[in-house]
């Protein structure tokens, strides 16, 4: 499977995710406790760790989660740092990996090329939106990209 950023993964998510997991539970915990401490349910708490998996901030596998060297130092890090960590991350997952090779796109360019690729994740009524939210808040947040009127670029 193609790792993705989920579209309901926010980055202010992955913060409190890494933020508890390092603070509270030293790094490892199950879902079941995780769920508990964050106050949240398990189908909103899973589109982040899917995606803080992806991005390699979080191992998870058979219902423990573990923070890997990478969030714990995202955790210690300041905003400069942890932009960069976020934007080397994003590299390797879509719909980052996709809008490099492309360079300069607009949303219609992006999601033809997601779909030749396979990538059915913004295949949806919201996709638009939701593939505009992922650019601007981890691309253009981490440094990775910018926007203008006609689009986005790589920076």
């Amino acid at each position: 499977m193609t790792e993705v950023v989920d579209p309901n993964a926010r980055i202010a998510d992955l913060v409190g995710l890494l933020y508890v997991m390092n603070n509270i539970f030293e790094g490892k915990t199950d879902l079941y406790r995780l769920e508990k401490e964050m106050e949240v349910d398990i189908d909103d708490l899973m589109p982040i760790v899917y995606t803080a998996s992806n991005l390699g901030f979080v191992s998870a596998e058979s219902g423990d989660i573990i923070i890997t060297d990478k969030g714990k130092e995202y955790v210690r890090s300041g905003i400069r740092r942890r932009k960069e960590i976020i934007r080397e991350s994003l590299k390797n997952i879509e719909p980052f990996k996709t809008a490099l090779r492309l360079r300069h796109f607009d949303l219609e360019q992006l999601m033809e090329s997601l779909n030749k690729e396979g990538i059915q994740t913004f295949n949806s009524p919201s996709g638009n939106h939701d593939l505009e939210v992922i650019l601007i808040e981890w691309g253009v947040y981490s440094g990775l990209l910018k926007k203008d009127d006609e689009g986005f670029s790589v920076v």
